[in-house]
C-alpha cells in the first residue's frame, strides 16, 4: 500500500489498525544500489518541508533547547551524511542544486534564510560538521558550482564556527571536520588549528578502544557513531589532520562493538540519543572505509550493516508522510532529549557512510556473513557491560554508568539489564513506586521519602562471571547489587543495609501489550510472568515474601512497545540487612528457573579480585 510520500509503505498491525509508515518498508538490502535507493526513499519525504531558498528545513513547530534557526540548519545538514557519502561512491542523487542554494543562502548574512551567527557551545557547530564532511567527499557537487561570492560567504561562516568554544565531549571533533573541509576546498588553515580539541579528545580515551563522552560517566553509542566515526573519516579523508591513533583504536573497538548486535540485526538500545536509530551502524561504514585490512571479515561487517537496516525497515518508525519523527520504534517524544528537535532523527543517515565505498570495494564484493557465535560472555570493562547471547538476543548486564543531566538518565544508563530484543522503558514524571515501569530496575521507598532507583553508583566492578555495584538509595540505605548471566536469563542479588523499613518493587523485561485478552498472565507468591508475542518472567529466590504481579505502565514510555507489560516482584523489607535474590528471563520460551544459584558467602568476597569499571573515571552526577 502506498502512503502519502513516494515509496512510503503503510504498516498495519495484526489487529488491522494503522501501525505507522516507513519509507524503508519492503526495501531490499543486499547491494550498494539497494542502499542508494533506500537513502533516496528516506530523503524524498523532506522535500515539501524545505524553505524557498533551500537553507532551512522544518518538520514541525516543536522546539529543542537551541534556537529555531539552528534547528532549521540541522534539518538542512543532516541528510548530507548520506548524500555526500553516496556522491563519494559514485552516485549523486538529484538533491544537489537545492543543497547548493541552501548552503549559499544559509551562510549569507543578507539573506532572510541566514542561519545566524555561530557562537560558543552552539548547535550550529554540530551540524556544520556535516558540511565539512560534504566538502571532503562531494566537492564537485556542493562547492565547485558555487559562484565566488557564495564561496566567500561559506568560508567566512565556517571559519567563524571554528572560533566558538565546543562542549568538552565528542563536539571537539566538529572543529576538526570543518577545518578539514575548508582545507579540501583550498582555504588555508593553520597547521596547529584544533590542537586544543585534539588534546581534549585524547583525555577522554579510556583504553581498549573506548571513549568517555565528556567529563561524566557515560560510555555509550557515542563511542561508535561519534568518536570513532569522526576519527576514522579524518584518518581516511584528511590524513594530514590525523595525528592520533584512530585506526588502531578502532581495531580494538570493532569486535567489541559487534557484540552489541544480535543475529537478527537488532542493536543494543543503551544510553542517550536513541532517536538517531540506525546511526548505530555509522561506525561500521566508517571503519570499512578506513581499514584496508579489517579485524572483522568484510562479510561480517557487511552483514552487520545490512541486517541492522533490514530490522529497522520492518518497524513503524515514520510519521504519516514518511518523515522520521523523534522516537525509536515508533513516534515517541517521551524518550527524547531536550536537544532533540523535530529534525534531529536524520542523524540516522550516518548509517549510509557505507555508500562512500564504490561498487568494486571489498565490502560490497564480499558475501554477507553472520556474526561468529560467541563462546562465552563478553566482559567490557570500559562501559561496564557483561554481554551474553541467549535466545537469539544479546543481553547486557550493566553497572557503573550514570547520567543525571540528561532526561531519563537512570533508565538509559543504570538499569540492571539491557536487551537487543526488549530494549527499555523510561518513567513518566508523575510515576510513583507502584505505577512505575521499573523494567530491569529495583525501586525502593521509605515512608515519607521519594522513591529511589539506582541512578548512580559509589563503586562498580566487573569479572568474567559477574558485574557488581554499590549504590546509595538514601543516605542511610546502602545496596550492593550483583548480576550474573544464567542460562536463558540472569540472576540479581541485592544486599540491602537499611536504617528504615522500605517498600520495594523489582521488574523484569517488558513485553508488548496487545489489545483484548490474548496476553497470558501468571502471578503468585514470588513469581510473575506474562506472555504476549514473547514471555517475560521474574522469580524470587530469597524467601523474602515478595508477591508477583504483572504491571501495565503508562503508554508510550517503552522504546519498542507503545503499550507494555512488566512482570514485577513487590514486597516490604524491614530495617537491617536484607538479601533479595531474583531470576529474570525473557524470550520465546525461556526457562523459568536458573541453572544454579551462587551462595552469597562465596560471591561477595570476589569483589576485591574484580576489575574496576572504566566509566567511573568520569566525574559523578554530571
Amino acid at each position: 500500500m502506498t502512503g502519502p510520500a513516494t515509496g512510503t509503505a503503510v504498516l498495519w498491525d495484526e489487529g488491522g489498525g494503522l501501525h505507522g509508515t516507513n519509507p524503508l518498508a519492503g526495501q531490499r538490502f543486499e547491494t550498494r544500489a539497494d542502499l542508494v535507493q533506500a537513502l533516496a526513499r528516506l530523503v524524498a519525504p523532506l522535500a515539501p518541508y524545505r524553505s524557498a531558498g533551500g537553507a532551512r528545513l522544518r518538520l514541525s513547530p516543536a522546539a529543542a533547547c537551541f534556537d529555531g534557526a539552528a534547528a532549521d540548519l540541522e534539518g538542512f545538514a543532516r541528510p548530507l551524511w548520506g548524500l555526500a557519502a553516496a556522491a563519494a561512491g559514485g552516485d549523486a542523487l538529484p538533491d544537489w542544486p537545492v543543497l547548493r542554494a541552501g548552503l549559499s543562502n544559509g551562510t549569507d548574512p543578507a539573506h532572510p534564510e541566514y542561519w545566524g551567527d555561530p557562537g560558543d557551545l552552539d548547535q550550529r557547530l554540530v551540524d556544520l560538521a556535516a558540511v565539512g564532511f560534504a566538502l571532503l567527499t562531494a566537492r564537485a557537487d556542493l562547492w565547485d558550482p558555487l559562484p565566488p561570492v557564495a564561496r566567500a560567504n561559506v568560508t567566512r561562516y565556517l571559519q567563524r564556527a571554528t572560533q566558538g568554544r565546543a562542549s568538552a565531549n565528542n563536539w571537539m571533533f566538529f572543529r576538526l571536520l570543518i577545518d578539514a573541509g575548508l582545507r579540501a576546498v583550498g582555504t588555508p588553515v593553520p597547521a596547529n588549528a584544533g590542537q586544543a580539541e585534539r588534546d581534549g579528545l585524547e583525555a577522554l580515551y579510556l583504553g581498549e578502544g573506548w571513549y568517555r563522552d565528556g567529563p561524566g560517566r557515560r560510555v555509550d553509542h557515542y563511542t561508535g557513531f561519534a568518536f570513532h566515526t569522526y576519527g576514522l573519516l579524518l584518518h581516511h579523508l584528511a590524513p594530514e589532520t590525523d595525528r592520533g591513533a584512530h585506526l588502531d583504536r578502532a581495531r580494538l573497538f570493532a569486535p567489541q562493538f559487534a557484540a552489541w548486535f544480535d543475529a537478527s540485526g537488532r542493536g543494543l538500545a543503551y544510553g542517550r540519543s536513541m532517536t538517531y536509530r540506525f546511526a548505530m551502524a555509522a561506525f561500521l561504514g566508517a571503519y570499512a572505509l578506513a581499514d584496508p585490512d579489517p579485524v572483522l571479515p568484510w562479510g561480517v561487517l557487511k552483514g552487520l550493516v545490512l541486517r541492522h537496516l533490514r530490522w529497522w525497515s520492518g518497524l513503524p518508525i515514520a510519521d504519516r508522510d514518511g518523515v522520521l519523527p523523534v522516537g525509536y520504534a515508533y513516534p515517541n517524544p517521551a524518550m527524547a532529549e531536550d536537544y532533540n528537535s523535530p529534525n534531529s532523527s536524520y542523524w540516522a543517515l550516518k548509517a549510509f557512510l557505507v555508500l562512500a565505498m564504490p561498487d568494486d570495494h571489498p565490502f560490497w564484493r564480499a558475501e554477507e556473513l553472520p556474526l561468529p557465535a560467541p563462546a562465552t560472555t563478553e566482559k567490557q570493562a570500559a562501559p561496564g557491560l557483561l554481554i551474553a547471547s541467549t535466545g537469539g538476543q544479546k543481553v547486557a548486564l550493566a553497572s557503573g554508568q550514570e547520567s543525571t543531566n540528561f532526561r531519563h538518565g537512570a533508565e538509559k544508563y543504570a538499569k540492571f539489564a539491557y536487551s537487543t530484543r526488549f530494549a527499555f522503558a523510561v518513567e513518566t514524571r508523575e510515576a510513583g513506586l507502584n505505577t512505575a515501569s521499573l523494567d530491569g530496575m529495583l525501586g525502593v521507598q521509605a515512608e515519607g521519602r521519594p522513591w529511589r532507583i539506582r541512578d548512580g553508583v559509589v563503586e562498580a566492578r566487573i569479572g568474567d562471571r559477574a558485574i557488581a555495584s554499590r549504590w546509595q538509595a538514601y543516605d542511610d540505605v546502602t545496596v550492593e547489587t550483583w548480576l550474573l548471566h544464567d542460562g536463558d536469563g540472569h540472576l540479581r542479588l541485592h544486599r540491602i543495609d537499611s536504617a528504615v523499613p522500605m517498600d520495594t518493587v523489582e521488574g523484569g523485561f517488558a513485553v508488548t501489550r496487545r489489545d483484548g485478552t490474548r496476553d497470558l498472565q501468571r502471578h503468585e507468591a514470588g513469581f510473575a510472568d506474562v506472555t504476549s508475542t514473547a514471555t517475560s518472567l521474574i522469580r524470587g529466590l530469597d524467601g523474602a515474601g515478595r508477591r508477583g504481579r504483572v504491571h501495565g505502565p503508562a503508554a508510550n514510555t517503552h522504546l519498542l512497545f507503545p503499550r507494555a507489560w512488566v512482570p514485577q516482584l513487590v514486597g516490604r523489607i524491614p530495617a537491617g540487612q536484607t538479601l533479595l535474590v531474583s531470576y529474570c528471563a525473557a524470550g520465546d520460551a525461556p526457562c523459568d528457573r536458573p541453572d544454579a544459584i551462587p551462595a552469597p558467602d562465596d560471591l561477595f568476597p570476589l569483589w576485591e579480585d574484580m576489575q574496576p569499571i572504566g566509566a567511573l573515571s568520569g566525574a559523578p552526577f554530571l
